[in-house]
């Protein structure tokens, strides 16, 4: 009897060329992690794919849906597993085009594809036998060999069959843990989840540092950031949230320096810290949520004055996206209802009335040397707080950091 599987496809890793086992051998670890709350009894490669079998058949349909949320995932198909047996295959064919008839096609044709040829039957062979089969079981559909609305793949590979019809589109990129770990500056707001997701599905490790507006703010902003955490575990790129008191550093700031420009000297203050944290971590680059000229602190001239106190990198992936765009794909993510949750943080704390738009570098310096900013970066660097996740399997913690905080976790 024919068994379902999860036959998922890849793109980008196919083109790796000697590099390609590294990662297919990082996406199954991931799959891995992402699957452990299902029956998956084996997950291994298969000839330019990555085969899930499930000792619970009941799971292969939820399981499917979560496949498609991985990184480096082109497709995933539900597949029949079959003997190379041409009754066995070609009646899976039958059961496979009955579960498409809900997409009420009218075309067809059947793809054959052997890995190998130590198989009797070559190609041509197996779409006649299986084509015949459908035919008769359903004389209303016709057989048409260009553009068909729905096409039965037969993949003959490694000593078995696989048969299906439905194939979904998965997330693509690149496996989490393939290119290396960045820290995000991630508020409880709508555009920096999406950043952080855009760039965890480019193949990075992700480690979220959230500001606070605790204690001048209540905390609610921080359980938001770790729901928006967990809204984001399917991708399996976050194993740490950050989160950093900053209130009375926003009152300090605001008391020392021009208003118009408080909220460049809050971003300084918080790309500094982000950065001494990418330090720690061993992170290469630093990711925030900006789009050009969406609020006063990201127009080209703000942006240019934030930059200049980091060295490392700094990657804004919805540079160029409107806010509708961000909205969108918060939406399919399923972190927008969160993000519009209404919380207190310190992107709304002491907010001057009239913003600098076009920030002046001899005035940003001024008011930069108006208060003690190495202090400042020092006391918010040592009361760091953080909460673990274990959605992401390439996440390692960093020996500095646990030597010097013992125990660190959101009040």
């Amino acid at each position: 009897m024919a068994q379902r599987v999860c036959l998922v496809h890849y793109h980008e890793i196919g083109l790796k060329g000697k590099n390609r086992a590294r990662f297919e051998r990082q996406l199954v670890e991931n799959l891995k992690a992402a699957l452990a709350a299902f029956s998956p009894c084996e997950i291994r490669r298969l000839s330019g794919y990555i085969l899930v079998t499930f000792a619970k058949q009941a799971d292969v349909p939820l399981a499917h849906e979560r496949i498609r949320k991985v990184p480096g995932v082109a497709r995933v198909s539900l597949a029949f597993l079959c003997e190379r047996n041409v009754e066995q295959y070609a009646a899976a064919a039958v059961e496979a085009m009955r579960e498409a008839e809900v997409t009420g096609f009218t075309t067809f044709k059947v793809h054959a594809k052997r890995s190998n040829t130590d198989y009797e039957l070559d190609t041509i062979a197996i779409n006649r036998a299986v084509g015949e089969v459908l035919c008769e079981a359903f004389p209303e559909k016709k057989v048409q060999m260009h553009h068909p609305d729905l096409v039965v793949n037969v993949l003959v590979v490694q000593g078995s069959v696989f048969v299906f019809a439905r194939h979904d589109a998965g997330v693509g990129g690149l496996p989490v843990g393939t290119a290396g770990k960045v820290v995000s500056l991630m508020s409880s707001g709508i555009d920096s989840p999406v950043a952080s997701w855009k760039i965890i599905r480019r193949g990075a490790v992700c480690v979220p540092v959230h500001f606070s507006g605790r204690p001048q703010v209540a905390d609610t902003s921080e359980y938001l950031c770790q729901d928006l955490v967990r809204a984001l575990e399917p991708a399996g790129g976050i194993g740490r949230l950050y989160v950093v008191p900053f209130g009375d550093c926003q009152r300090e700031i605001s008391l020392a320096c021009p208003g118009a420009l408080r909220v460049i000297m809050y971003r300084r203050v918080m790309f500094s810290v982000a950065e001494r944290i990418a330090r720690m971590e061993q992170a290469k680059a630093i990711v925030t949520g900006e789009s050009l000229g969406q609020v006063a602190s990201q127009t080209l001239e703000n942006i240019i004055a934030v930059n200049e106190v980091v060295d490392l990198p700094v990657f804004r992936p919805l540079i160029g996206s409107d806010k509708q765009e961000i909205i969108a794909r918060a939406q399919e993510l399923g972190t927008y209802g969160i993000s519009t949750e209404t919380a207190p943080d310190c992107c709304t704390l002491f907010m001057p009335r009239r913003p600098e738009t076009h920030a002046k570098l001899d005035q940003v310096h001024e008011a930069w040397d108006a208060f003690d900013h190495d202090a400042m970066i020092d006391h918010l660097v040592d009361t760091l707080e953080y909460v673990d996740f274990d959605s992401c399997p390439s996440y390692r913690a960093p020996r500095a950091l646990r030597e010097r905080h013992e125990v660190l976790a959101p009040r």
